[in-house]
């Protein structure tokens, strides 16, 4: 077993519980899903860390690939739709462009794409009217949410 990567510190918000894949008829293991607290930079863009972490660290990309192995492409590709389209509506278009911006670790070998820690920086910049009508805390859970739907995205890619 590689060695994982520590937890950033306790979650801003309270964690959310994620099955990984199983067996047909096994019960799955749970791994947690957090965010470091956000800042907001000068020219608007809110930033944040998320994971996903078990008892033993942060979870790689690979545990969270559908039982009959990764897709042939990186976990981005898989989950970075399916994170903005969770946040539709919240995120600011700019010249037809959303303003997000998803990064995860290198993988730690090139030729397994999906062995990468789960560890997403985040940098979003919100559609004002939308931010201005929530609390800091209501746009955290909403990334949050969108991240532990682009996770089960990964697990189960159409």
């Amino acid at each position: 077993m590689r060695t994982r990567l520590p937890v950033p510190g306790p979650s801003f918000l309270k964690e959310e519980a994620l099955p990984l894949p199983a067996p047909p008829g096994e019960t799955p293991p749970l791994v947690r899903v957090g965010m470091t607290q956000p800042s907001t930079t000068d020219d608007g863009w809110w930033l944040a860390v998320l994971f996903v972490h078990d008892d033993d660290g942060i979870v790689e990309a690979e545990e969270l690939a559908p039982r009959s192995g990764p897709p042939p492409v990186p976990p981005l590709f898989v989950m970075g739709p399916a994170f903005a389209g969770a946040l539709s509506g919240l995120i600011l278009e700019d010249g037809g462009r959303q303003q997000i911006r998803l990064a995860l670790p290198p993988s730690s070998d090139e030729r397994y794409l999906w062995r990468q820690p789960l560890v997403l920086r985040l940098a979003v910049r919100w559609e004002p009217m939308r931010a201005a009508t929530m609390r800091p805390t209501e746009l955290a859970q909403a990334a949050l949410r969108a991240f532990r739907r682009a996770l089960l995205a990964a697990g189960n890619p159409a």
